[in-house]
């Protein structure tokens, strides 16, 4: 269960706030639909319900705020837009790399694309689906932890009417097994059609909270539409035939020549309308929307609507229509041929002939009745026909299935009545057992986050052809020193392209996160957890090493292969200088990681490891310039005489390297650089969170 009590936002200077004082609950095995057209303030009571914004207000899940429950994505599954996932990565690995990431089996990510019906897909790269296969895949990522809430975000904007008749089903399905489901929407007719409840805003605030059933009853009027070129005195003759005949018939003019009728059948308008000798281009039945004002703002909703091309009769049923509102909503009987009700999807599409009425000549299968049948003895309504209306439907409806000869109502024999198959759904198994929480998941996050796409291979692959060229180029110009010239490093250049390489790595750990923000969908920014920065350092380490390692390999085998053995020989002080060149590699990949997760930029993590040869170690070589001349033997030795046991595995010698390494100018600065880095980080951290 879902209450939120008095959620408002921060407003901008002195315009009003987006959300003022907003309360309602969500029940637990209801579909709960929050209806608001644009600019309502739906997102932004979804985004203070789930702590992503700043504002007043407190939201509770089962009886608990979300940030004091441990583990927030195995209590609510959050779909907000698109998935914010790297468009290079597959659909399996992406949600594969969320599953080390909520702690539950591989397999899950399995079990819950074939629950979306992407199985066969799951080898696609994610910036290749369409709209429908994004929010099958933003679905299966809301459903991989087994949360029992779900918070969606108008789901089914852009979709076509099978993909959201699947939605729905889903989320239905979901609540019928004890979930709770909270769904926006800007379309008054699809909430009536979807959910148990509806709470409606407008301009920020709460203006009904009911029933679907009174939902529909109160704000839903069935009325007819009329397109004529004399729609204005078509429109005086039938406040005309209503006044004669005493009925409360109420006539409103939308712009141009498309009238709305209130209170009449399609049958009297078209026979008011042939009497007189009126063209009428349009006669359809719609359901009408009165607004959040029930009857104010009549221009504004049904200026959203869709304007169909021909003669449509709107659904008024859904898929699977709930107790009350599909009363609510079908002011006919159901079509005997199709006993499951069909969903028509919110747009008007196709008009069925009327009873009794002669079917046109060379048309496709007509569509099921799906809202009010006409009434037989009216000719009016098969008098204005619509020749575009048939092949509309092969756009809207699902592949039918075709119907029992038993079934068939009057039709001629080329013209088969067909109905779409039931669509059946089924969510994927629950976790019945999560595994406790581990120090390797983060880290198992952030192998499969480097690993899942080519990125880091073809960083890797470019800085090992890069060094090798400049190797070659080096030793054919001669007077460089053999260490650089197996790291490839010219005295030109600030760093070796190994050090650039492992830093661009170490840059994109924490770029990626914030460019494609996966962990961020219910947590509105990449979590700063210590857990996942010492991953990322852990990772980010391994691949700044086999990079290093990789680079003086390869370079070495090209020098000899090019050169001879005289220029790849192992100096003499070989252990002092493979710790310094491990130690500059790693520095400039831990700089990359921090900087990045600071600046919340790839680009800004790379220039903070540039930056280092380029402005720090100058200003430590000016700060240590008068001093140059003491080294680190005597504090070592100092250090060494201070301690009366001896130091064991020669660690006196380690502490010396190690100082005499941190005495460099490269070194020194990038350790003051990285500590200085750690430091902002945590600072960082440590104000979001008191946010």
């Amino acid at each position: 269960m879902i209450e939120a009590i008095g959620l408002t936002s921060i407003p901008r200077k002195e315009q009003p706030p987006a959300v003022d004082n907003v309360s309602f609950e969500a029940h637990t095995g209801r579909v709960t639909a929050l209806l608001g057209a644009p600019g309502a303030g739906k997102t932004t009571a979804l985004r203070l319900m789930l702590e992503l914004q700043r504002g007043r207000g407190i939201t509770y899940f089962r009886g608990r705020p979300l940030h004091g429950i441990p583990h927030p994505a195995h209590e609510v599954g959050v779909l907000l837009g698109d998935v914010p996932g790297h468009p290079a990565r597959s659909v399996r690995g992406h949600l594969r790399m969320l599953c080390a990431a909520s702690g539950v089996p591989a397999r899950r990510a399995d079990e819950v694309l074939e629950a979306v019906g992407l199985v066969s897909l799951r080898d696609e790269r994610l910036g290749t689906l369409s709209r429908g296969l994004d929010r099958r895949l933003g679905l299966a990522c809301a459903l991989l932890p087994d949360p029992h809430t779900l918070v969606l975000d108008d789901p089914a904007r852009g979709l076509a009417v099978g993909e959201r008749r699947w939605l729905y089903d889903m989320l239905r399905e979901h609540a019928a097994q004890g979930g709770t489901v909270l769904c926006s929407t800007a379309d008054p007719k699809e909430a009536a059609r979807f959910a148990d409840h509806v709470v409606t805003l407008d301009g920020g605030r709460v203006v009904a909270d009911q029933r679907a059933a009174d939902f529909a009853r109160t704000r839903l009027r069935p009325r007819v539409v009329v397109r004529s070129p004399h729609a204005a005195r078509l429109s005086v003759l039938l406040a005309q035939r209503a006044r004669s005949t005493q009925r409360s018939v109420e006539v409103v003019r939308e712009g141009g020549n498309r009238l709305c009728v209130y209170g009449s059948t399609c049958a009297e308008v078209g026979e008011t309308a042939f009497r007189n000798g009126i063209v009428v281009h349009q006669l359809a039945d719609e359901v009408g929307d009165m607004g959040p004002g029930a009857g104010a703002g009549a221009e504004t909703s049904t200026a959203q609507e869709p304007q169909p091309s021909s003669a449509a009769i709107d659904s008024q049923t859904g898929p699977d229509p709930e107790p009350g509102a599909a009363a609510a909503l079908d002011s006919g009987p159901e079509p005997e041929f199709a006993p499951p009700a069909l969903d028509c999807g919110p747009e008007p599409e196709l008009a069925p002939p009327a009873p009794g009425s002669s079917p046109e000549p060379e048309a496709a299968p007509p569509a099921p009745d799906c809202g009010p049948e006409p009434d037989p003895s009216a000719p009016a309504a098969a008098a204005v026909p619509a020749p575009e209306a048939v092949p509309a439907a092969s756009t809207t409806l699902e592949p039918p299935q075709e119907a029992p000869a038993d079934d068939t109502p009057q039709a001629a024999p080329s013209q088969q009545l067909t109905t779409p198959r039931p669509t059946t759904v089924a969510l994927p198994p629950p976790v019945l057992v999560r595994p406790a929480p581990t120090p390797l998941r983060p880290v198992r996050y952030e192998i499969r986050r480097a690993a899942g796409v080519a990125t880091g291979y073809i960083v890797g692959a470019c800085v090992l052809a890069v060094s090798a060229l400049t190797a070659v180029l080096l030793a054919r110009i001669g007077h460089t020193p053999q260490p650089r010239l197996l790291a490839a490093w010219p005295a030109e250049l600030p760093l070796p392209p190994a050090a650039l390489g492992a830093g661009l790595l170490g840059a994109l750990a924490f770029g990626d996160e914030f460019r494609h923000p996966a962990l961020a969908v219910d947590r509105g920014t990449v979590p700063r957890r210590l857990g996942l920065l010492t991953a990322k350092l852990f990772v980010a380490s391994l691949t700044a090493l086999a990079l290093a390692v990789l680079t003086v390999g390869c370079t070495a085998e090209v020098l000899y292969l090019v050169y001879g053995s005289e220029l790849v020989a192992l100096p003499a002080d070989w252990p002092a200088l493979t710790a310094g060149w491990l130690a500059l590699v790693t520095g400039c990949a831990w700089a990359g990681v921090l900087a990045a997760g600071v600046f919340r930029s790839t680009t800004a993590g790379l220039a903070a490891v540039v930056a280092v040869p380029l402005l720090v170690v100058p200003a430590v070589h000016k700060m240590t310039e008068g001093t140059s001349a003491r080294g680190p033997v005597p504090f070592a030795g100092r250090l060494k005489g201070g301690l009366p046991p001896r130091w064991p595995f020669g660690g006196e010698q380690q502490l010396e390297a190690l100082l005499r390494l941190l005495a460099q100018p490269v070194g020194g600065a990038m350790a003051l650089s990285v500590l200085a880095l750690l430091c902002a980080y945590a600072f960082t951290g440590l104000r979001s969170r008191v946010r």
